[in-house]
């Protein structure tokens, strides 16, 4: 797997509080420095693969996340805990 510079993924990244769920989400981007201080929290934060199996084969993937694609998301919505930040690529 290829690895990715914190400047990629930082233009990637979304983080919000709850994947979907009653409260309202709170989507935002975050800074590089914002992430490499949750990495220092672990257990705290959910990371989440949200690419098909092609776009990973090609293009690398993150150690840590979790891959569930953008179109089996609403199907398997249940693995995205609410407790925990959730950040994805």
């Amino acid at each position: 797997m290829r690895s990715l510079c914190w400047a990629c993924i930082a233009a990637s990244v979304l983080a919000f509080s709850l994947a979907c769920g009653g409260e309202q989400n709170l989507a935002r981007e975050i800074s590089s420095d914002e992430l490499a201080k949750l990495l220092e929290q672990p257990g705290k934060v959910f990371f989440l693969d949200v690419r098909e199996r092609a776009e990973i084969a090609s293009l690398g993937s993150v150690k840590g996340y979790v891959n569930i694609p953008l179109s089996q998301l609403e199907a398997r919505i249940k693995e995205v805990p609410k407790d925990k930040l959730v950040v994805t690529l």
